[in-house]
């Protein structure tokens, strides 16, 4: 009896808490409204390779800071060192993942294949020209971009070494990251999920053989790091080649007359596009001033910190995998006409974010300096660990909230309103507000955190605002 109740009151409960009624209340239906379970199936059926994929990406990385960690704080450091400066090299890149799977999704929705086609194959064509540049000038420059990224005489040259592996493999990257985009946009998310894993477990495997120097290969420290990184997306981008020629895959790209989008693609693409890059150069300015505050503090406080962004970077993947979700299902809805589908979709995927949030704030809260002394046993690291730990139980909430507002904003074509939202937030607010109880303030580490919490804050409000507005409903693209 008692057992037949609780079943009740968690349907009761599961029910309430996924009332489309209730979500819809300012969106007339335009259509039939499938049952809450059909909804949720849907979005999970999309969702959970994506939020596996970005899950385990974010594991890997987990792993691989793990791994170069014995080699000691100043590795730990080095490497973090460099993630900033690469992923201002990859902005045009991710812009372009934005837009293509954003204008994908439409016509995905429109069952317009081989305007899709043409798209993916301009945005490859665009890549490698792209790729090529910006290799040469990141490599080329090496030394002063790690050097004003804050480095340290003890980092300085590993992180150089890391920084130029890096970015001379960068091709496999790019073109891994633009067709995975098609496929996330076409709703094929087990495609990029699978790539992902194999290149990320390629990456542990050679990082095993090549960091200390295992089974006869030679020990080459935070090189050998880097080089399993870019073997790693070899085998990734090689994966993602072969899935445009699967005949049961939305962007099969063969039997698609003329290489080039049309202009009226191109002009959505530019407009999509132009935004997100804006975007992308607002969060890459605002976290490498981030960054640079907190290398500022140290060798030990920004290797702590390093550890801390790692645990955080496993709970945005949550909310990463359930943005990518929502690229797919709302584009996809907006193609058909039907904006009630796309508000229930992003509903969903923002009340499944919330659960996440929920999970993963009771395992930090409780094993939050079991996960740190994964990496060091120094102390300082750990002492600096428990506060972050406790620090990111409550931004992790903010965290994935607003990971799968703006993703839901991007799959809209909302990208002038995310551009606007990073620049007031990421671009000004975090490394201001780090800045200043950091230093002035005297809070060291915990006030970088402070200001990062700051900044999670603004963005959970001003997606939850926009999303509340229904404007994004209403974009052609």
């Amino acid at each position: 009896m008692f057992q037949k109740q609780l079943i009740l009151r968690n349907g009761w409960i599961a029910l309430n808490f996924f009332n489309t009624a209730r979500i819809l209340k300012t969106e007339p239906a335009a259509g039939e409204i499938p049952p809450v379970k059909s909804l949720l199936g849907d979005t999970i059926g999309v969702a959970w390779p994506s939020v596996v994929e970005s899950f385990l990406v974010a594991l890997v990385g987990f792993i691989d800071t793990i791994m170069v960690s014995t080699l000691g704080s100043y590795a730990i450091a080095a490497v973090g060192l460099t993630q900033q400066p690469k992923f201002i090299g990859l902005a045009i890149f991710l812009a372009m993942s934005t837009a293509i799977s954003a204008l994908v999704a439409r016509r995905r929705g429109e069952q317009n294949r081989e305007s899709a086609v043409r798209v993916l194959r301009t945005c490859v064509a665009v890549a490698l020209v792209l790729t090529a540049v910006i290799s040469l000038v990141f490599v080329a420059f090496a030394d002063q971009i790690i050097r004003f990224a804050g480095s340290a005489p003890d980092t300085h040259e590993a992180a150089v070494e890391y920084f130029q592996i890096i970015m001379a493999g960068l091709v496999f990257t790019t073109i891994m990251m633009v067709i995975n985009a098609a496929q996330r946009g076409a709703g094929n998310t087990q495609i990029a999920m699978r790539t992902n894993i194999v290149s990320n477990l390629v990456n542990v495997l050679f990082n095993y053989l090549l960091i200390g120097g295992n089974l006869g290969f030679p020990a080459l420290g935070t090189r050998g790091a880097a080089i399993a990184t870019v073997i790693g997306s070899v085998f990734g981008c090689a994966m993602s080649i072969g899935s445009l020629f699967s005949k049961q895959a939305f962007v099969y790209i063969r039997g698609v007359k003329g290489f080039l989008a049309s202009r009226f693609d191109i002009r959505s693409l530019l407009n999509v596009g132009s935004s997100a890059f804006v975007e992308q150069i607002f969060l890459r300015i605002g976290f490498l001033l981030f960054a640079i505050t907190v290398a500022n503090l140290g060798t030990t406080a920004y290797a702590a910190h390093q550890i801390g962004m790692n645990m955080m970077h496993l709970t945005f993947s949550l909310g990463d995998g359930l943005s990518v979700a929502s690229v797919a299902l709302i584009g996809r809805s907006l193609g058909q006409e039907r904006r009630d589908l796309a508000k229930l979709y992003a509903s969903m995927c923002q009340r499944l974010g919330l659960l996440c949030a929920v999970v993963m704030s009771l395992v930090f809260f409780f094993f939050g300096r079991n996960l740190f002394g994964l990496f060091s046993s120094e102390v300082p690291i750990l002492d600096y660990g428990v506060i972050i730990m406790r620090m990111l139980c409550v931004i992790i909430y903010m965290q994935i909230s607003q990971v799968v507002f703006f993703g839901c904003l991007r799959g809209a074509g909302d990208t002038k309103y995310t551009a606007f939202a990073s620049l007031i937030s990421v671009a000004i607010i975090r490394p201001a507000l780090s800045w200043l109880l950091c230093y002035p303030l005297g809070l060291g580490l915990f006030g970088v955190w402070l200001g990062l919490a700051g900044d999670q804050f603004m963005r959970f409000m001003l997606g939850y605002v926009r999303i509340k507005q229904g404007k994004w409903l209403k974009i052609k693209i």
